[in-house]
């Protein structure tokens, strides 16, 4: 049976996208920028393409932080302040949130059994207002941050942090359970830990990396949980 159960945030506990999508409207209304559709979703592909590269070690958060937004307004063809932009967005970001579904019903049954570890890639100052907005620090042992370690998922050394944070942690016992191929369980993987894609979209599995469970409802982890 499983002892330690980690769990990513973005897209798995809380709906990032959905967050996402009012924060950068609601940004380009004080901007003066027509909050369109199609240009919510340039932006969302160009933070998301920047988020990979920060995920294999191309590029610094902070320039991530900035370079989404100078960016956007270079296809756009806007002349507006990116630091105007990247403060209000981040702080539009951390306000509010929107659960994944069953995600807080699954958060309450788990605690009860297992120690549950939050482990995310966002930056802290947004993340932590989300989590507070959501009322689930409760249902976690530790909240791990990859701003605060200085490492990112995949890499090992964040996991190697987490766990030397963890009493009596045994990666025997451990499995992440998280939407990102590329950052949940390629970590998973590289940290030697057992692994469940949450896959609600039903994608296909992409660069060899292969989960050990996927699921499509949250739900279903407590029998897995059970193996």
């Amino acid at each position: 049976m499983f002892k330690f159960v980690l769990f990513d945030l973005d897209d798995t506990i809380l709906d990032f996208h959905k967050a996402e999508a009012q924060a950068i409207r609601k940004t380009f209304s004080q901007l003066g920028i027509e909050p369109s559709d199609e240009n919510v979703n340039k932006y969302s592909a160009i933070n998301e393409s920047l988020w990979k590269r920060l995920e294999r070690a191309e590029i610094t958060r902070e320039q991530l932080l900035s370079m989404r937004f100078e960016q956007l307004f270079e296809e756009l063809g806007v002349n507006a302040s990116i630091q105007t932009a990247r403060t209000t967005y981040e702080t539009l970001l951390g306000q509010g949130h929107f659960f994944m579904p069953g995600a807080e019903e699954i958060l309450v049954k788990l605690a009860k059994d297992y120690q549950l570890y939050l482990v995310s890639n966002g930056t802290t100052k947004i993340q932590e207002g989300r989590i507070a907005s959501a009322g689930i620090a409760q249902y976690f042992k530790e909240i791990f941050i990859s701003q605060n370690i200085g490492i990112n998922k995949p890499d090992k050394g964040f996991f190697d942090a987490c766990f030397a944070e963890i009493p009596n942690f045994d990666p025997e016992y451990a499995i992440i359970v998280g939407d990102s191929l590329s950052s949940d369980i390629q970590g998973g993987i590289n940290a030697g830990i057992h692994t469940c894609w949450y896959n609600p979209k039903k994608k296909d599995l992409e660069n060899g990396c292969r989960p050990e469970w996927m699921i499509e409802d949250l739900q279903e982890l407590s029998g897995i949980l059970k193996l």
